[in-house]
This record gives C-alpha cells, structure tokens and sequence, in this order.
C-alpha cells in the first residue's frame, strides 16, 4: 500500500506559480509517480510523471511551465507550477504505483491516489 497526502493547492491570478507537494509513504526501487488533474465537466487527464530514475514526462499544455520532481529522502513528490493560466484551474491529484518493471506513462497502473487539493487560477 502507498499512501499519498497532497498540499499546496490555492488561488492565484493568471501569471503566478504554486508548488504543489504530495507526501509518499512508500518509495520502491522501481516506480512512477505522477500528478493528474480534472476540472469540472472534464475528464481526468495526466499533467506529469516521473520515473525512479528522474526520467519526466509532459502534457503538452504545460510543457516548459510545470515541473516535477521529487525528493527520495524526504518521501515528497513536487509539481512546480508557473506562469499559470486559467484553464490550468482544476482538482490536482497525485498518483504512484507500486513496484513495476513498466515503463512510465500516463496510462500506467496508478493505483494509489491522493485525495487532491485544490488550483483556481483567475484571469
């Protein structure tokens, strides 16, 4: 079992940045850790992932804004989001599987979530 806490989220105007922060109980040799989001009405889509070895991987809509990365001493997994637009407003998730030999992707086996937290981004 993985546990995962998300904490970061907010309100900002269009052009800011948040840094999201997900707490993971359990980092495996080999695993893929990612953060999701879903806006009302949409469905759930990947924003970034990230592979034990540091390997990331980018929606295209916030490519060049967005990074991930990830704290392996401190069990943390970070979404650094900048320059920030509305449509950017959604419920982020954070999301890991457990120990796999799969190559990461937004389509792999997330079987452990967080609960979300909260980005609203105004014009």
């Amino acid at each position: 079992q993985v546990q995962l806490v998300e904490s970061g989220g907010g309100s900002v105007k269009a052009g800011g940045s948040l840094k999201l922060s997900c707490a993971v109980s359990q980092f495996y040799g080999r695993q893929c850790m990612g953060w999701f989001r879903q806006a009302p009405g949409k469905e759930r889509e990947g924003v970034a992932v990230i592979n034990s070895s540091g390997t990331t991987i980018y929606a295209g809509s916030v490519k060049g804004r967005f990074t991930i990365s990830k704290d392996n001493a401190q069990k943390t997994l970070y979404l650094q989001m900048n320059t920030l637009k509305p449509e950017d407003t959604a419920m982020y998730y954070c999301a890991s599987t457990g120990w796999t030999i799969a190559a990461c992707s937004f389509y792999g086996t997330y079987n452990f979530w967080g609960r979300g937290t909260q980005v609203t981004v105004s014009s």
